[in-house]
């Protein structure tokens, strides 16, 4: 019930609205989201109903979900904002969002920041990884923006064997020839990449894109048993702008995820202000999009946008069929032209 109420409602998303609305008492709402204890798991298992868990890209990422004017809610603080350039307050989500070799794609864990637990997102990332690969994820690369590219993250990802493609800060070291260090951004990299030794890492692959006037640096690092270090960078440098760009374009699925989980589940909307019910209705949101993804797929909506959109349209096209009537008098009257 109250997932479909946050799919659907178009305004206001509050215990009271959705009380109203379906004829129930409000303080049925608000125990619901007081009382339940849904966990990453249970939102999960929902997810990989329409995944192929082995072989795909697993990519991390949090966003700000703005709550300028709340006080006294569960969550709520100042974090940096990539949408405003800026530090705002709001909630801090982190994400886990996998893509499969068929193209679908869906969260498959979250963390909520909370200060009080003094973890780091990486903290939380490396949690995160952890249990989806004990879940029965696979993949064969994890995708991350520079915040989590630190070389504990890094090794981690190696060690469970898997690649990654890792954005980089412009003053990163890395080392073309044994004994002398350069920061990326001093690097002379070709189109296809230059091999270099990522220092307290190893050996990956970095390309340089440019975005209007934004410079960014990522690193590739692929996956192996062969402990031969040229069969490695040989692997390395096959690897082409073309791949590159095929990855990178899937982990920026993450950021459409951002933008319909806000645009379309409502998840930044909510009147609750105890961590219990702000969890749960984050929870129910992602799981709403969830169920949009699964529509997606069967072919049932076109896309995520689609529900929403045409939710109303039957409402508005019986509005105005009775509202016309009662305004004939100020339709135009036209007077028939004659040739002469």
């Amino acid at each position: 019930m109250y997932i479909g109420f946050l799919l659907s409602e178009p305004n206001t998303v509050s215990c009271n609205r959705l009380a109203s609305v379906l004829n129930i008492s409000h303080d049925s709402v608000n125990r619901f989201l007081n009382r339940e204890s849904y966990s990453p798991k249970d939102m999960f298992d929902e997810a990989k109903l329409t995944l192929n868990l082995v072989g795909g890209i697993l990519s991390v990422d949090d966003s700000v979900l703005d709550k300028p004017y709340s006080n006294y809610i569960g969550y709520v603080g100042y974090f940096y904002s990539g949408k405003h350039h800026a530090v705002v307050k709001g909630i801090n989500l982190i994400t886990l969002y996998y893509t499969d070799t068929q193209g679908n794609h869906q969260p498959v864990n979250f963390r909520v920041y909370d200060k009080s637990e003094n973890k780091t997102k990486n903290d939380y990332f490396l949690e995160m990884l952890a249990e989806v690969l004990s879940w029965g994820i696979k993949p064969s690369f994890v995708t991350m923006d520079s915040w989590y590219s630190c070389v504990k993250n890094l090794k981690a990802i190696k060690n469970h064997q898997i690649g990654f493609l890792a954005a980089l800060e412009s003053n990163r070291l890395v080392s073309t020839e044994k004994g002398t260090w350069k920061q990326v951004r001093e690097l002379e990299i070709a189109n296809d990449g230059v091999v270099v030794w990522l220092r307290e890492f190893g050996y990956v692959k970095i390309f340089r894109t440019h975005l209007k006037s934004q410079v960014r640096h990522y690193a590739v690092y692929l996956s192996r048993n062969d402990e031969d270090e040229n069969n490695k960078n040989d692997q390395l440098i096959n690897f082409t702008k073309i791949d590159f760009d095929k990855l990178h374009d899937q982990h920026w699925q993450i950021e459409q995820y951002h933008r319909t989980i806000k645009q379309v589940c409502n998840i930044e909307h909510f009147q609750v202000r105890s961590k219990v019910a702000v969890k749960n209705h984050i929870f129910s949101a992602i799981c709403g999009y969830v169920k949009l993804q699964q529509m997606r797929v069967t072919e049932m909506i076109m896309n995520c946008y689609q529900l929403q959109r045409d939710l109303f349209n039957q409402v508005i096209v019986e509005f105005i069929q009775s509202f016309m009537p009662s305004m004939n008098h100020m339709n135009s009257h036209y007077i028939t032209t004659v040739n002469a």
